[in-house]
């Protein structure tokens, strides 16, 4: 009986190193190809940011964990302070540069708040270097926070040059800090984040864009696909310093935001969600990885969206 018994463990425990074996050589095959897309994916930074600043990323981790589940990745690095205009042909001069040092057609973009002005303008003026486009925590159709300033500073002189130049030091010095010098314009930026310049900016760039608040709109436009998501929470973790800020940004907007970018303001295209337990921060997985107890993990959702796209064949 005895031995009957350690013969069952033994091929129990051949079973079982086998079954590991294979576990171990699948997995990681998987985890390779996972966020494979055919095109590159370029990541486009907001208001106020870089591609890489003292080691620390803007898309903080997003990038590796893209890259080491099959995707090729490039961080374009544009104005700090600037308006969309502007960014947008840095953005399409940065994406002309990749194709030619690397033979790329076409480019899967994706941007997170101004940035999502920046990448429908890319898409907008040459839709023949875009596969796709994705807004995240990206105010479509304006700021609350961006509306306040402008009302608040706008038409006094002495408080609006504080204001721009301010905006415009902090700018110059994170491009400092990035190894960059591209120009900054804090007036271009207050006027396309503002409710009127945002309405302007649709005016000409009008792809995906809902015709009504809140709604939706055909996400393929010119046979570029378009989708958002945003968030919902302004205050996630205590340790976040950066909440402290946008819990009191969030009242400024007229609906419930992510402290920067309204809910029905974020909407672009197939909007994948609208309400994660987000704030502007906590979607490129700042500060630090910090985020709300129980909320989606940021890196899970861009690289499913990244198996969103290869499944589209883009």
């Amino acid at each position: 009986m005895k031995l009957l018994q350690l013969a069952t463990m033994k091929n129990m425990a051949k079973f079982l190193a086998v079954f590991t074996l294979i576990a171990s050589l699948s997995a990681p095959s998987h985890a390779r190809s996972y966020a494979k897309t055919e095109n590159p994916i370029v990541l486009v930074h907001g208001f106020l940011g870089f591609d890489s600043a003292l080691g620390v990323d803007y898309w903080y981790g997003v990038s590796n964990n893209l890259s080491r589940n099959g995707a090729t990745v490039y961080t374009a690095n544009l104005s700090s302070v600037n308006g969309s205009t502007t960014r947008g042909e840095q953005l399409v001069s940065f994406l002309e540069e990749l194709k030619a040092s690397y033979g790329h057609d076409k480019f899967n973009l994706i941007g997170h708040s101004q940035g999502g002005f920046d990448v429908r303008y890319a898409a907008s003026v040459k839709p023949e270097l875009v596969a796709s486009v994705t807004a995240i925590g990206s105010p479509t159709t304006g700021s609350g926070t961006a509306e306040f300033l402008l009302n608040s500073f706008g038409d006094d002189p002495l408080l609006s040059t504080i204001l721009y130049n301010g905006l415009n030091i902090i700018g110059s010095l994170i491009e400092s800090l990035s190894g960059d010098s591209d120009p900054q314009n804090a007036v271009a930026t207050g006027h396309v984040l503002s409710y009127t310049g945002a309405a302007e900016f649709v005016a000409l760039h009008p792809q995906a864009v809902p015709t009504s608040p809140c709604g939706s709109r055909d996400h393929v436009v010119n046979g570029i696909p378009y989708y958002s998501w945003s968030g919902t929470k302004p205050f996630t973790n205590l340790f976040d310093a950066s909440d402290y800020v946008l819990s009191i940004t969030a009242k400024l907007d007229n609906e419930a935001s992510d402290g920067l970018a309204g809910r029905c303001a974020s909407h672009l295209g197939l909007v994948i969600k609208d309400n994660y337990k987000w704030n502007h921060v906590d979607q490129v997985n700042h500060l630090f990885g910090l985020r709300g107890w129980g909320s989606a993990n940021p890196l899970s959702v861009i690289r499913s969206h990244a198996n969103r796209l290869k499944n589209s064949g883009l």
